[in-house]
Order: C-alpha cells, then sequence, then structure tokens
C-alpha cells in the first residue's frame, strides 16, 4: 500500500502479535507549495521471516512480519519520491532474497542489502522512472520488525523515536555543512554556497539524496543505516520530511507526541481513530499553523498499541 496523494490520510492494523499489534497513520499535505513532491509509502508485512539472532536481544523463534514506513520529499520534481515510494521497499526485499549472508551477521546483512537498494533505485530512477538528471529526492525507509527499528536515511527527511521522556534521533540530517559531508564534497573539488542555507554549488540544501544525477559525484545515494533494538518503554516512532522539522524541533515533536498518545489512551476505549492517526494528523496541523512553506508528510507508528492502556 503506497501514498503520494497531495493530501490524504489513512491508518491500518496489524495484529500479528510477533511485531507486537503495531498500529499506525499518516498524513501528508501540499502545505504552502504549488506542487506536491512528497510521497509516502506504508506496507505492512512487506516481508517476513523469523528473528534467528540474538545480538538485538531477540529470542522469538516465530515467523513474523516487517513492516515498511518511507517518506521521500522530492525536489526539482515529484517523479524520483513518487517511484521510491512505488519500488524502494520491493527492491529492498528482492535484495534481501538474493544475498545469501554467507559469513555475515544480521547487522551486516541489513547494512549489505539497504546499501545496494538505495544504489539500485537510484539507477532504476534513470532508466524506469524517465526522471531528468535534475530530479532528486531524501529517502528514509524503516524496516520494522518485532525486536529492531533499523532505518536508512539519504538526506534531510527524518526519523525519531519517543521512549519513555527522551525523544531519539535516528536518523542524522545530511547537510552540506555537516563538517565530515562538507570535508568529502570539498576533497572531490565541490563547492558549498551559502544562499538561503548551505548548498551545494548553491543549488541543493542537502548532500545526500536519490537522483539528481547533475550534482554527481557530490551528491551520493549512500545511505546512513542505524539500528535500534525495541524496548517495552518505546511509545512511538515518527517519520518525517523537513516540512516538519523546519518548524519543530525533535524535543517539540517529543512532547506533543506524548501529550496527544496519553490524552487518546486515557480517553479511548474502542471505536475511534487510532492515536498514531490523531498524532499524524496533529503535527501536520501544528506546521501549518508554524507557517511551515513546504510539504508536509508525517508518519506516526504506535509502538504500545497492543498495551492494555
Amino acid at each position: 500500500m503506497n501514498h503520494n496523494n497531495n493530501n490524504n490520510h489513512n491508518n491500518n492494523n496489524n495484529n500479528n502479535n510477533n511485531n507486537k499489534e503495531v498500529t499506525w497513520g499518516f498524513n501528508s499535505v501540499i502545505g504552502r507549495r504549488k506542487e506536491m513532491e512528497d510521497a509516502v509509502a506504508i506496507v505492512p508485512g512487506f516481508m517476513s521471516m523469523m528473528c534467528d539472532h540474538h545480538e538485538g536481544g531477540c529470542f522469538n523463534k516465530e515467523v513474523s512480519p516487517l513492516h515498511f514506513f518511507g517518506v521521500y520529499d522530492g525536489h526539482g520534481g515529484s517523479q524520483v519520491a513518487k517511484f521510491c515510494a512505488e519500488r524502494m521497499h520491493e527492491v529492498i526485499a528482492e535484495e534481501w532474497d538474493q544475498d545469501a549472508a554467507d559469513g555475515f551477521k544480521w547487522q551486516q546483512r541489513w547494512e549489505a542489502v539497504l546499501s545496494t537498494s538505495f544504489e539500485r533505485a537510484d539507477d532504476e530512477v534513470l532508466t524506469e522512472a524517465g526522471a531528468s538528471e535534475i530530479v532528486g529526492s531524501t529517502a528514509v525507509a524503516v524496516v520494522l520488525s518485532g525486536c529492531q527499528i533499523i532505518v536508512s536515511n539519504c538526506g534531510d527527511s527524518r526519523a525519531v523515536l519517543c521512549r519513555g521522556t527522551e525523544t531519539i534521533p535516528l536518523t542524522v540530517d545530511q547537510k552540506p555543512d555537516r563538517e565530515d559531508e562538507l570535508l568529502r564534497i570539498e576533497k572531490q573539488d565541490g563547492k558549498i554556497i551559502h544562499w538561503n542555507g548551505a548548498r551545494v554549488f548553491g543549488v541543493l540544501a542537502m548532500s545526500r539524496a536519490i537522483g539528481d544525477r547533475y550534482l554527481r559525484p557530490w551528491i551520493i545515494p549512500v545511505p546512513e543505516i542505524s539500528f535500534t533494538t525495541r524496548t517495552n518503554e518505546d511509545e512511538c516512532l515518527i517519520i518525517a520530511s523537513d516540512g516538519l522539522w523546519d518548524v519543530m524541533s525533535n524535543n517539540d515533536v517529543g512532547e506533543v507526541a506524548r501529550r496527544v498518545l496519553r490524552r487518546k489512551r486515557r480517553t479511548t476505549v474502542n471505536g475511534g481513530a487510532p492515536a498514531a492517526q490523531i498524532l499524524a494528523d496533529s503535527l501536520t496541523e501544528i506546521a501549518v499553523g508554524r507557517n511551515s512553506s513546504d510539504n508536509i508528510s508525517v508518519i506516526v507508528v504506535d509502538l504500545k498499541s497492543n498495551k492494555k492502556q
């Protein structure tokens, strides 16, 4: 199930206990832009597997579903973001099946699969999406298993985890003036020009993306990957385009999340929209109210929805 509508929201439930009866909601709005360049993908059970590793503290021996959540923020047009929303999760599943993983630990295997998948999606954008060389997109792709949150990121869309009273960033924005990215770009004779923020050659306000062939080798489709073991303290996962993060800090978002989820869980016995959907709508409304000038896309994954309130 992929979503890349201008103004759309929906929710879904999955009731497999091995992935802790996760529920989710999302909202994606055009905001103050003339064109919708964001795209969102939510694919429940896009793969299933048994957790046969113990490094993540998981001893679940049943086959359980892995859920996929992706936010793609396009620039120069919507083609690359739309293509990623339709294709990225399929590529990841295909690469996992092809990767025999001899001698790899599970974490190394995921790193190899995700890196190859981003590179392959980037190649397919040129051959199959027919996108021009000046179109690109951020990509933050989250694979959620019963015990792990695996996040793969290119660009400045962002994923955060609300755990207890903490808001934990699961990605670090890849900006041209981030010290390591600046060094990498300048080593290859690239230039960062400050025009309405730091930009590669004064054009692009991020240093990694899918697409943007005209800015190679400075803009690369190489993801940064993080692994977070799930705990009983985890409240929710929030994945959003910079239309949200431009006007709200991680901590702002975390505070709103805890407040909305607490209130919703206290008042809901049966029926009504899931807490995750109410939170996705609330965050979108706040961003619009704070004059976000961009498209705004927010996915909320409620990691406690199975707990008896």
